[in-house]
């Protein structure tokens, strides 16, 4: 069995594009229309993706406060800056919770948290 997707239902899909494209990094590989007033985008390349659903019905987005999604960054003190350099907050961190880890965590705009590891 394999992890095929994960499922962010958002509140602007452009809004929420942007960030996954130019701020995580993935290429968004698909995206179409999925009925009236919903739409799906596809990102990340590889055996798991980033499933964006929007849906104009649907007026309030509940993210879990205990999901987050984990992304390994080269290195956190430069994707610390990169993403304070394109104006988005630190939710909490770095962590170090031993000698070859460390981590960070964002907000998407949807509240999720996306958390930036690096493992050495």
């Amino acid at each position: 069995m394999k992890l095929c997707w994960c499922t962010i239902s958002v509140k602007d899909i452009e809004e929420s594009l942007k960030f996954y494209r130019e701020i995580v990094g993935l290429k968004e590989n698909k995206r179409f229309q999925a009925g009236p007033g919903a739409e799906i985008a596809f990102l990340g390349e590889g055996e798991t993706q980033i499933e964006l659903i929007h849906n104009n019905s649907i007026k309030q987005i509940n993210i879990g406060l205990d999901i987050s999604l984990g992304f390994e960054v080269d290195s956190v003190d430069e994707m610390m800056r990169f993403v304070k350099q394109n104006g988005i907050d630190i939710h909490s961190g770095p962590f170090q919770p031993n000698p070859h880890t460390r981590f960070f965590y964002v907000l998407d705009p949807n509240g999720l948290k996306v958390q930036f590891v690096e493992i050495s």
